[in-house]
């Protein structure tokens, strides 16, 4: 039986649950376990899981009991062929936060950095200054001081893993972010207190490799699982827009501006075969031989052409786009406008799009079924409609969801 690729080790089953549910969303195949490794390892149901969700029931145990239980846990994991860890943690620090990290981190494997931020800005939850605050109040002043069973009694989160403390600077990018945590030390607190800082944290842990031990709550879980599922992708995301109208020429453009590598052949070439051959050939041959990138864009001319109608257009963009896709390993594709959407289909052989999700409202996301690429990731839009930034959303989704084959 195949091993999950990524585990999650919670201290409660609601916070696997809320943490497991993340990875679903990003369309990885996901088992919540409601009990330890051991049993949920031997369960023939996780035949086709690639998440495991596991709940080890520490939170009210004492430190050595929990440590010991996280511990061995996460060496069956490690066993068995888990390639990544998340160790979900309280957001609130509730439990014995320090004897579960420390365990988890020594367990996972000898030079393992344990990447701590329990902040979960969406549900009030930000650490800031090493300070993790509820609604802008230090934890200690909440309710979670009052724990019946584990009573919170420190908010600076570095002092109660005795860790170091990375503050957040304000426009840092991701490879700076890591570059700093492997240098902090075994165990590192993170701050963050909004969306991009969770975001730059999880590119950051992707960045360091199997070396990061991601600890949070289902805060951290919301990036990281599209940006795990991603990380494998190497291929571009082809952008094919045969639509005329001006939004789509306004979302064309922002795609370019963002780095994606763009294509506009002239009506001549696209006109004459001989003409359309070479420009195939040629720009085929350079993709081949050149860094992928995350976008490459087949964009239609504007205007019209005597004996070069739309159609004609579409189905010449259409069979680029099947070329780039059979010999570059696309990622997958996106397009616009229903013709340019319905020639693309139609080089690849592709029958229909299984749909498993939508980018935003009218734009569905699936796979092809049949052709020559059953299982490509799919995007479909009208031409007239959606956002600037709408093109460079469907090929991050493309690239940040894991589809299934």
């Amino acid at each position: 039986m195949t091993a999950p690729y990524i585990a999650i080790v919670a201290d409660d089953l609601t916070g696997s649950g809320d943490t497991a549910v993340q990875f679903v969303r990003a369309g990885w195949q996901t088992q919540l376990s409601v009990g330890r490794a051991a049993p949920a390892l031997a369960d023939s149901g996780i035949s086709q899981a690639e998440v495991l969700a596991i709940t080890t029931h520490t939170r009210p145990l004492p430190a050595d009991q929990a440590s010991a239980a996280v511990h061995e846990d996460i060496a069956a994991l490690r066993a068995a062929g888990v390639g990544r860890l998340y160790k979900k943690v309280d957001s609130t620090l509730r439990g014995p936060f320090r004897a579960e990290v420390e365990a988890a981190r020594r367990a996972w494997r000898d030079d393992a950095i344990a990447v701590v931020c329990p902040a979960f800005p969406e549900m009030g939850r930000t650490l800031e200054q090493g300070v993790l605050l509820v609604d802008g109040r230090p934890v200690t002043e909440t309710s979670a001081a009052t724990d019946p069973v584990t009573p919170v009694t420190e908010s600076h989160v570095p002092t109660l893993l005795d860790a170091a403390h990375i503050a957040a600077h304000e426009g840092e990018t991701a490879e700076s972010l890591a570059s700093r945590i492997l240098n902090a030390g075994p165990t590192v607190v993170v701050d963050a207190a909004s969306t991009e800082d969770m975001e730059r944290l999880a590119s950051a842990i992707v960045l360091m490799g199997e070396r990061a031990l991601p600890v949070g709550s289902g805060g951290l879980a919301v990036p990281l699982a599209r940006l795990w599922a991603g990380a494998d992708t190497r291929g571009p995301v082809i952008v094919v827009v045969t639509s005329q109208h001006s939004e789509a020429r306004h979302q064309a453009e922002a795609l370019c501006a963002a780095g994606a590598r763009c294509w506009a052949p002239t009506p001549d070439e696209l006109a004459d075969p001989a003409a359309w051959q070479a420009y195939c050939d040629r720009n085929v041959q350079e993709a081949t031989t050149e860094a992928a990138g995350a976008a490459w864009l087949l964009l239609a001319p504007e205007g019209v052409r005597e004996g070069l109608d739309s159609d004609a257009v579409a189905a010449r963009l259409g069979e680029l786009a099947a070329r780039l896709v059979m010999e570059c390993e696309a990622a997958g594709v996106v397009a616009t406008g229903g013709d340019g959407a319905s020639a693309v289909l139609d080089a690849l052989g592709a029958v229909g799009i299984a749909l498993v999700d939508e980018v935003t409202g009218g734009m569905p996301l699936g796979t092809l079924t049949g052709g020559k690429k059953p299982g490509l990731p799919v995007v479909t839009k009208a031409g007239g409609f959606g956002a600037a930034d709408v093109l460079i959303k469907a090929a991050k989704a493309v690239r940040e969801r894991r589809f299934s084959l």
